[in-house]
C-alpha cells in the first residue's frame, strides 16, 4: 500500500507538473499569435503588407507549420506563424531571396510578382525572359521586376544560354565585320552574365554601358554590404559568400571581364533598339548605332536619379548619390527620401565626426524598409544622431540653407535649415521610355499568366511507392515461410526455419539492424528540421519524404524481425510504439495543416468585412460623414481585437454579451441610416457585413481553440518517439546482455 501511495503522489506530480507546462506554453502561443496578429494589422495600415514587385505567396491549403520558412529567411519580419501557419506579415520587406520556397517542404510557397494585372510597370515577358511582343529581345535583371543580385545572374546567364541555344552557327567576329551575335545593353550583374555565357559558347558579343562597370552597383556607397546568395558565375568562379562589400565585388567583376577579354564599351548611352526587315537588330546609342541578331536590355528600373524640381537644385552642393560618407566631416547635411538607400545615407553621414543630419521624408511613417534599417534608424534618432522631419518636403535650396513644408507643401507651415550639402535619394525614373520606344509591351494582356503553386516534386510520391511494394513483396515471403510463420510460439523452436528467421536468428539480427538504422535515420529529420541546429544536407522537402519513408519501412523490417509475433516484451512494446507513432504522425500530418488553414482562412475572412465596409464608408462620408464614423465605431464594437484572447469559458461569455450588443448595434445603426437618408438597401447591406464579421471572428477564435488542441498532438508525437527510443534502446541492450545474440 505504501508503495502505491507513492505512486499514485509520482503521478499526481507528474500529471501537474505537464498540465502546469502545457497551460503556460499555450498561454504564451496565445500571446505570441495576438502580438503577431497586430502586427499584422500595423502593416496593412502602413502599407507593408504587400511588395511593390515580388514576395512570398502561400498555399495554405498545403502548409504545414513547419516555420522553416521564417528560419531561413534573411529579412526579418517577412513571414510569420500564424495560428500554425506561414503568414505574409511584412511583404514590402522581401527581396526576392527564395530561400522560403526552397526550404518548404510540400512546395506552399512561390516569391512571386505581386497583383499586376492592373499594373502598367510590368514588362511582358516569357519564361525564357524575352519579349513578348519582339522576338530576339530579351530583358534580364531588376527591369523584369525582380530583385536581387543572385537572381540577376541567373536570368543573364539563363538569357546567354538561350542565345546560344537558338544559332546553330555562331560568329566569332567582332562588331566591325558584321552584326554580333548578342548585344548586351548593361553592365550590371544581369548584363555581365549574359554576356560572358555567350561568350563562353563562342558567340560574339559586345557590352553597352552608359555609366560604369558594375551598373547600379558602382553607385552604391563605399563599403556598403551586398546581398547575394551564394553562385557560380558563367565563367565558373563561384560567389560563395552571403554577402560581399561593394569593393569586393567591383573587383571580381574587373577581374573576370580583364581575363575573359569581355568587350564591354562604357560611356554609351542607349536610345533604342529596332529589329529591322531581315530581322537584325539596330542597336542606337549616342554613338552610333550597333548590329546584333539578338539583344538583351539589363537597364536595372532605377533609370535617371528622381530630382524634386525645386528652385537651387542645381547647385554643386546638390547630390543624387552618396559613395564615400567617410568625406563629409563637421558638415550641416539634408538627405531627402524615406527608403533604404536614404536611411543608409543618413546613418553613415550621422557617424562621421560633427555632422548634423536631417532626413526629410513626405509621408508620415517609413514604408518599405527593411527591418534592420527601421531599427537603426529609431535609434539613431532617440540618441540624437538623425533628426527625422516626416510630412515635410522642400521648397527651395540657397547656399547657405533650405527651406522645407512641413506637414505638406499646403499647409502654410516652413522651416528653415542651415545646410552644406542635400543629398537626394528619392529614388529614379524606371527607363521604361526607352523600353517602350524599342518595342517592350507594359500591357497585361501580353503577358503570361502569372504561375501556380504546384506539389513540387519532392519525391514522396516514389517513396511511397517503394515503400508500398516492399510491403506487398514481404506478403510472398510471409505466405513462404507460412510453415513457421503460422506456427504457435511454442512450436516455433522445432521448426527448420527457427535458427534463420528467429528474431535472434542471422536474419532476424539483419532485419532488426536495417530497422534500427531506419529509425535513427527517421529522427534525424528532427536535427535537419531544428532551427538551432546549422544541418541542411540537401532541401528540407527531401527530408520530410525520407522521414515518412523511412518511418514506414522501419515498422516493416521491424515487424519482420520479430518473426510476425509479437511477444509482452520489451521489443514487442517497441514494435508496438512504432506503429502507434506512425499513426499519430499520419494523423498529424493532415489534421495539423487542415485547421490552422481554417483559422487563418477565417482571419483574411475579417479582413475582407472590414475592407468592405470601409470602401462602403468613405463613399457615404462624401455627404454623409457622420453615419460612415458610425459605421467604423459599429464595426470595432462587433470584433473586439481579444476575440482570440483568453480562456475558453470567457470566449463564450464574451461571445453570448457580444450577441446581445450586436443586436442593439445593428437596431441603432438602422435608425441612424433612414435617419441619413442612406438608402435602406445600402444600410442592410453595412447590416449583413457587419454579422458576417461578428461571425468570422466567433469562427476564428474557436478555430484557434481547436488547432491549440490539435498542436498538442504534435507534442505527443515527439514524446512518443522519445519514449520508443528508449524502448528501442532497452531491447537492444535486453537483447545482448541476455538473449545470446553475441554467443
Amino acid at each position: 500500500m505504501i508503495g502505491l501511495s507513492w505512486a499514485i503522489l509520482a503521478a499526481l506530480l507528474g500529471g501537474l507538473a505537464v498540465a502546469v507546462t502545457l497551460t503556460a506554453l499555450r498561454r504564451s502561443e496565445l500571446a505570441r499569435t495576438r502580438r503577431l496578429v497586430e502586427e499584422l494589422g500595423e502593416a496593412r495600415v502602413r502599407g507593408t503588407r504587400r511588395a511593390r514587385l515580388q514576395y512570398p505567396q502561400v498555399d495554405l491549403s498545403r502548409c504545414l507549420g513547419c516555420g522553416t520558412c521564417v528560419s531561413a529567411c534573411p529579412e526579418e519580419g517577412v513571414l510569420q506563424l500564424i495560428h500554425g501557419q506561414a503568414i505574409v506579415v511584412h511583404g514590402a520587406r522581401c527581396v526576392g531571396h527564395g530561400l522560403c520556397a526552397e526550404e518548404c517542404p510540400t512546395g506552399a510557397i512561390v516569391v512571386a510578382l505581386g497583383d499586376i494585372e492592373k499594373r502598367d510597370d510590368i514588362p511582358a515577358v516569357d519564361e525564357r525572359f524575352e519579349v513578348t511582343t519582339v522576338p530576339g529581345l530579351f530583358l534580364a535583371g531588376e527591369v523584369t521586376g525582380f530583385a536581387l543580385i543572385r537572381t540577376a545572374i541567373t536570368q543573364g546567364t539563363q538569357v546567354g544560354r538561350e542565345v546560344a541555344a537558338r544559332l546553330t552557327d555562331v560568329h566569332p567576329g567582332t562588331e566591325g565585320e558584321g552584326p554580333v551575335d548578342l548585344c548586351v545593353v548593361g553592365a550590371g550583374p544581369a548584363g555581365l552574365s549574359c554576356a560572358l555565357e555567350a561568350q563562353s559558347h563562342g558567340l560574339s558579343t559586345v557590352v553597352l554601358e552608359q555609366e560604369s562597370l558594375g551598373g547600379t552597383v558602382a553607385s552604391y556607397p563605399r563599403r556598403k554590404l551586398v546581398m547575394t546568395r551564394p553562385v557560380v558565375l558563367p565563367v565558373r568562379r563561384r560567389l560563395d559568400r552571403s554577402e560581399y562589400r561593394k569593393e569586393d565585388l567591383m573587383r571580381i567583376w574587373e577581374e573576370v571581364v580583364e581575363e575573359s577579354g569581355l568587350p564591354v564599351r562604357t560611356g554609351v548611352r542607349f536610345q533604342e533598339a529596332r529589329r529591322g526587315s531581315d530581322g537584325v537588330f539596330e542597336v542606337r546609342t549616342e554613338q552610333g548605332i550597333v548590329r546584333a541578331r539578338h539583344v538583351c536590355l539589363a537597364l536595372g528600373r532605377r533609370g535617371t536619379p528622381r530630382k524634386l524640381g525645386v528652385p537651387g537644385e542645381d547647385l554643386p552642393k546638390v547630390a543624387y548619390s552618396l559613395l564615400d560618407a567617410q568625406s563629409y566631416v563637421g558638415c550641416r547635411i539634408l538627405v531627402v527620401g524615406g527608403g533604404d538607400s536614404a536611411i543608409e545615407a543618413a546613418l553613415g553621414l550621422a557617424e562621421q565626426e560633427g555632422n548634423e543630419v536631417t532626413l526629410s521624408y513626405r509621408r508620415h511613417a517609413f514604408f518599405r524598409i527593411k527591418a534592420r534599417n527601421e531599427a537603426r534608424i529609431e535609434e539613431a534618432m532617440k540618441r540624437g544622431r538623425v533628426r527625422v522631419v516626416f510630412e515635410s518636403e522642400v521648397i527651395s535650396i540657397d547656399r547657405d540653407a533650405v527651406e522645407l513644408a512641413v506637414g505638406g507643401k499646403g499647409s502654410g507651415r516652413t522651416e528653415r535649415l542651415g545646410n552644406d550639402y542635400v543629398f537626394v535619394l528619392a529614388g529614379g525614373i524606371p527607363p521604361f521610355k526607352l523600353l517602350k520606344d524599342s518595342g517592350v509591351s507594359f500591357s497585361p494582356e501580353d503577358r503570361l499568366p502569372p504561375p501556380t503553386m504546384t506539389e513540387k516534386n519532392s519525391g514522396l510520391l516514389s517513396s511511397l511507392t517503394v515503400a508500398l511494394l516492399l510491403c506487398v513483396a514481404a506478403i510472398p515471403w510471409i505466405l513462404f515461410h507460412r510453415a513457421y510463420y503460422f506456427l504457435a510460439d511454442a512450436e516455433r523452436p522445432h521448426s527448420v526455419w527457427h535458427d534463420l528467421l528467429r528474431p535472434s536468428g542471422s536474419l532476424g539480427i539483419t532485419l532488426g539492424s536495417i530497422a534500427l538504422g531506419l529509425l535513427f535515420l527517421n529522427l534525424s529529420y528532427l536535427l535537419r528540421r531544428s532551427p538551432r541546429v546549422r544541418f541542411s544536407l540537401g532541401p528540407l522537402r527531401g527530408w520530410m519524404t525520407m522521414h515518412v519513408a523511412s518511418g514506414l519501412l522501419a515498422l516493416l523490417f521491424a515487424l519482420l524481425h520479430g518473426a510476425m509475433a509479437p511477444r509482452h516484451t520489451v521489443g514487442g512494446h517497441a514494435l508496438a510504439g512504432l506503429a502507434f507513432l506512425a499513426l499519430t504522425g499520419a494523423v498529424g500530418r493532415y489534421l495539423y495543416a487542415f485547421v490552422p488553414r481554417a483559422a487563418n482562412g477565417r482571419e483574411l475572412e475579417l479582413d475582407e468585412v472590414r475592407a468592405r465596409v470601409a470602401a462602403l464608408s468613405s463613399e457615404w462620408e462624401k455627404g454623409n460623414r457622420m453615419f460612415g464614423e458610425r459605421v467604423r465605431d459599429a464595426l470595432a464594437e462587433l470584433i473586439p481585437e481579444d476575440h482570440w484572447k483568453g480562456v475558453l469559458p470567457r470566449r463564450v461569455l464574451r461571445f453570448l454579451a457580444l450577441q446581445h450588443r450586436a443586436r442593439r448595434t445593428l437596431a441603432e445603426l438602422r435608425r441612424a441610416g433612414r435617419a441619413e437618408g442612406i438608402p435602406a438597401a445600402e444600410v442592410e447591406r453595412t447590416i449583413q457585413l457587419a454579422r458576417q464579421a461578428q461571425r468570422s471572428a466567433f469562427a476564428a477564435s474557436h478555430f484557434e481553440d481547436l488547432r491549440g488542441i490539435l498542436a498538442s498532438w504534435r507534442y505527443f508525437h515527439r514524446w512518443a518517439a522519445l519514449l520508443l527510443v528508449a524502448l528501442v534502446l532497452v531491447h537492444v541492450f535486453v537483447a545482448l546482455r541476455y538473449g545470446g545474440v553475441l554467443g
